[in-house]
């Protein structure tokens, strides 16, 4: 298995702490077993997606959508018919599946919607107020040292003699 050292990464990053769990995943995980169903992920917006999975055969009580700590996991579970079926060739998988995705921060589901074949689960990133940037006004206040002009008194003491005499 490779590693990857994200050292370099922390030294001017902050609140990345989930990239080095991800990279690994992304690299642990094992592509023949995430080939189906074969999906789709759509922009169709700044801030909204789709994602939409091809999930020919299975029925909306066979599919289940989950949200946790921020991986969207969908699995279908087929459910064992009684009748026991002869195939010349088979092409359409009758398979359970699990599929997951890793969201990013404030990205919600906002809905599914199965029709054609196709499950599509619409997805917005809605990020707080207090998240947006701002910006910040730079308050002017005069408080410049100022000098003050500070006439001296020259005493000129031969002057004052001469009016003493």
């Amino acid at each position: 298995m490779n590693t990857i050292d994200l050292t370099p990464l922390y030294r001017n990053s902050v609140g990345f702490d989930r990239l080095a769990s991800l990279i690994d995943n992304a690299l642990s995980t094992d592509t023949k077993a995430s080939g189906y169903p074969p999906y789709n992920i759509e922009v169709l917006g700044e801030n909204e997606y789709t994602i939409s999975l091809a999930v020919a055969g299975f029925s909306q009580d066979e599919l289940d959508i989950q949200v946790e700590k921020g991986v969207l996991s969908i699995s279908g579970n087929k459910h064992n018919t009684q009748e026991e079926r002869k195939y010349l060739h088979q092409g359409i998988p009758n398979q359970s599946f699990e599929r997951k995705f890793n969201l990013a921060d404030y990205v919600e589901v906002t809905g599914a919607d199965l029709s054609n074949g196709l499950l599509n689960i619409n997805l917005v990133k809605e990020i707080p107020e207090t998240m947006k940037p701002k910006k910040i006004s730079i308050n002017q206040v005069d408080k410049s040292l100022t000098h003050q002009k500070q006439e001296k008194v020259i005493n000129d003491n031969s002057k004052n003699k001469d009016k003493v005499a």
